[in-house]
């Protein structure tokens, strides 16, 4: 199963649609246009099924094999927003509105994954039913979690779930994925210092919420260093330093920090949040003022299932030769993570070359990965669910 000669001569149409993604980003939900081009596009393919509005603006289509008897059910997933960046590419397709780009490659997601139901429409060479999903707010927003909760496993009976991201650095059009977890658990905290303020000529008669902060900011790196299994993962990145007062001279109320936890187990998040939440009301304690912590879990663990990752990877050797089957994983978050816990699956990395990383203002998709990406889509399809001999 090499590289589906249909898609070298579908690449030019690929590419037309992803570039158009490119220049017109959205971001979050409000993904109205992309959501309808890619409804358009799917009808046009002659797609059995198409509904749009799951999970507020996500796009649904099916796909029946040659026979469905099997029963088997197979989704594979895209998602379609883009960042609040200012593009730098100074590409011909460059985003077309300020402040916003495809810095992430969904716009290079979503066309592979149109690619591929075009190619199954046409041939129908399985016997079950693929279900092509396309996700809004992929970045923050819990997309993922928003089309699951609108009942898209049940409603389409889905009983595997596959997805794909881009990976600068990579070889274009490579492969790589692990067993187990892939990507981190994405949390996030606000701490809220209060203190005395006061002039700060006389320190004395304040409680110092400046200084407590740098405290709690150095004490909770402990929680990591001192509390985690040093085999395993965790991250704990204070961002925001945020005070009540701009004046040179004034010993703030209140200071408020603002920062991430990531890890890659359910166990460390809860000794994270655990972990953050005492060190901080104790640490501030200790000085004479008070801390409350606010922490909110994000994305869950993006965990790769044994078996699925197997098939996931086969079909990858197929098309690219080698796969990099001991890729590290990830401590940005991933909310494919949603659907992973309601279904078996598994998440592969495609390489897109020596390119700028996601989320930099000068990255693109690279279209020569589009071949290798629609045939691992549809290869997927065609393996999970081969036409009975």
């Amino acid at each position: 199963m090499p590289v589906k000669n249909r898609f070298a001569e579908l690449l030019p149409e690929i590419t037309a649609w992803r570039r158009d993604f490119h220049e017109n980003p959205e971001l979050l939900y409000e993904v109205h246009r992309t959501a309808g081009k890619v409804a358009e596009l799917l009808r046009g393919f002659g797609v059995d099924e198409v509904t749009e509005g799951v999970g507020r603006t996500g796009v649904v289509g099916v796909i029946k094999g040659r026979s469905d008897s099997r029963g088997r059910v197979i989704g594979l997933r895209a998602d379609m927003d883009a960042l609040p960046i200012r593009e730098a590419t100074g590409a011909a397709h460059a985003s077309k509105t300020p402040g916003v780009m495809h810095a992430c490659g969904h716009d290079g997601h979503t066309a592979m994954l149109l690619g591929a139901a075009k190619y199954l429409a046409e041939t129908r060479n399985f016997d079950g039913t693929a279900v092509v999903i396309f996700q809004p707010a992929e970045e923050g927003g819990a997309g993922g979690l928003a089309m699951v909760e609108d009942g898209l496993v049940d409603r389409w009976g889905i009983q595997e779930f596959y997805g794909m991201h881009n990976m600068p650095g990579f070889p274009t059009g490579s492969f790589a994925i692990r067993e187990g977890a892939m990507m981190a658990a994405a949390d996030q905290f606000d701490i809220r210092i209060t203190g005395k303020g006061g002039h700060a000529a006389r320190p004395h008669d304040a409680i110092d919420t400046t200084l407590v902060a740098a405290q709690i900011i150095v004490a909770i790196q402990s929680v990591v260093s001192r509390n985690v299994d040093p085999l395993q993962s965790g991250v704990v990145s204070v961002c925001v330093v945020e005070t009540d007062s701009s004046a040179h001279n004034v010993i703030p109320q209140v200071v408020t920090l603002r920062g991430t936890a990531r890890s890659l187990s359910p166990e460390v998040r809860d000794q994270l949040e655990e972990g953050i939440t005492r060190v901080a009301t104790n640490v501030a304690a200790a000085f004479g003022a008070s801390a409350v912590v606010n922490y909110e879990r994000g994305y869950p663990v993006t965990m790769n299932h044994p078996q699925e990752t197997a098939f996931a990877a086969e079909v990858a050797r197929a098309i690219a030769g080698e796969v990099e089957m001991e890729m590290e994983p990830l401590m940005a978050g991933e909310d494919f993570s949603y659907m992973l816990n309601e279904r078996p699956g598994a998440y592969i990395f495609i390489g897109n070359g020596d390119t700028a990383m996601v989320h930099h203002p000068a990255y693109d998709f690279d279209d020569n990965a589009i071949p290798a990406g629609s045939s691992w889509y549809a290869g997927m399809v065609e393996a999970r669910m081969p036409v009975a001999g």
